[in-house]
């Protein structure tokens, strides 16, 4: 656990939401699930919907790239549309919002709770001094944090809204992370970025960070080592423990 790097040396640390602050990847990945099974159903659409097309092509991107992406997997290409259109309506978009609408529902109904070693994490971050932001692709990060009760916690969030209002393209793409680190007043070579997906991890490295930690909930060690990780945990708890048994 001593060999991890000490997170409270870095000038800031970036986190993306889902699957690293909090379970929401899982009420994501259920929801694209229920979603985009009826409609291979109703479409005909073959092969059958798995949670490997979650990983390789939903995880980490922003909604509307992310259904464009699944889709033109099976060799399927709809109209765009736009983000008004109504969750019925047989766009990328519109196909977007009908997933939004099972996973808004399970997130009032059920509620979020934040990861324990994210947070005992983000305490040892706010004691040190050393400012902690999220990089979010989900339009849903708002919510998400408001829900789990760490809106405060966080003075930067850089999210799927903020992301299309500033027209910066999806991870992998370094964008969404360079201009978080801006918003956060720090150099991405003084900072460290933490990431669950394949994507996430690419964006950060991508974006030269001097370190981009790996959440390993299930896209795998090696891939996330592969897209550019300097260090994968399965939990952000090794980190805390590591900073205990060092101080």
């Amino acid at each position: 656990m001593s060999r991890l790097p000490d997170l409270t040396q870095y000038d800031a640390v970036l986190f993306d939401l889902d699957g690293v602050i909090t379970p929401t990847a899982e009420v994501h990945m259920h929801a694209w699930r229920t979603m985009f099974e009826q409609l291979f159903a109703d479409w005909d659409i073959t092969p059958s919907y798995t949670d490997s097309d979650y990983f390789d092509h939903l995880d980490g991107k922003k909604r509307y790239d992310g259904v464009a992406a699944l889709l033109r997997s099976r060799d399927v290409e709809v109209p765009w549309g736009d983000p008004s259109d109504a969750p019925e309506q047989d766009t990328v978009c519109g196909i977007g919002n009908r997933k939004n609408v099972v996973f808004s529902r399970v997130l009032r109904e059920d509620g979020i709770a934040p990861y324990p070693g994210t947070m005992r994490l983000l305490d040892i971050l706010d004691a040190a001094g050393v400012p902690s932001a999220v990089v979010s692709s989900s339009k849903n990060a708002e919510d998400v944090l408001a829900a789990a009760g760490i809106r405060a916690r966080f003075p930067v969030v850089m999210d799927g809204v903020v992301a299309e209002r500033e027209h910066l393209p999806s991870k992998p793409a370094p964008d969404v992370f360079l201009v978080a680190a801006k918003m956060a007043g720090v150099d991405p070579s003084r900072a460290a970025a933490v990431e669950d997906a394949i994507s996430g991890v690419q964006s950060a490295a991508a974006g030269d960070f001097a370190l981009v930690v790996g959440v390993d909930r299930g896209a795998g060690a090696h891939a996330l080592e592969n897209a550019g990780a300097h260090v994968v945990v399965s939990d952000l708890a090794e980190f805390a423990d590591a900073h205990g048994s060092a101080s």
